[in-house]
């Protein structure tokens, strides 16, 4: 996922620097005077423009896909950060819960050594 997006990085770097390349040919290759006056060469003009959303058009369709998917991806890690707290706030519980019963138990194995470890009393040699 990572090398996609960044070979979609590296296409629109691409991109824009064949649209600043293309720039910079027109303006050396013509007079620059049209950008002044876009009356006197409107052809010029639309030849600039169909230009720039030609590059820009594919560039800015990339860049709000890649928006779209981290978008998306933002989502998800949030859903999966829930789900987490979740599953950790459970395993809190399941592990208090096991400690409380293990002590109960450790307790009552005491009380039960310690009715066997007991000398015999008086009382209970006469039965």
């Amino acid at each position: 996922m990572n090398a996609e997006r960044s070979e979609k990085l590296a296409e629109a770097i691409d991109a824009t620097s064949e649209f600043e390349g293309e720039i910079r040919e027109l303006i050396r290759s013509r007079d620059v005077t049209f950008l002044r006056t876009p009356g006197k060469s409107g052809g010029d003009m639309n030849n600039l423009n169909s230009l720039i959303q030609r590059v820009a058009g594919g560039s800015t369709g990339e860049i709000d896909n890649l928006i779209m998917q981290l978008q998306d991806m933002r989502d998800f890690l949030r859903e999966e950060a829930d789900r987490v707290q979740h599953e950790i706030s459970n395993y809190a519980k399941a592990s208090h819960a096991a400690r409380q019963h293990v002590e109960m138990l450790a307790d009552r194995l005491s009380e039960w050594r310690t009715g066997f470890e007991a000398p015999p009393t008086a009382a209970s040699q006469e039965q």
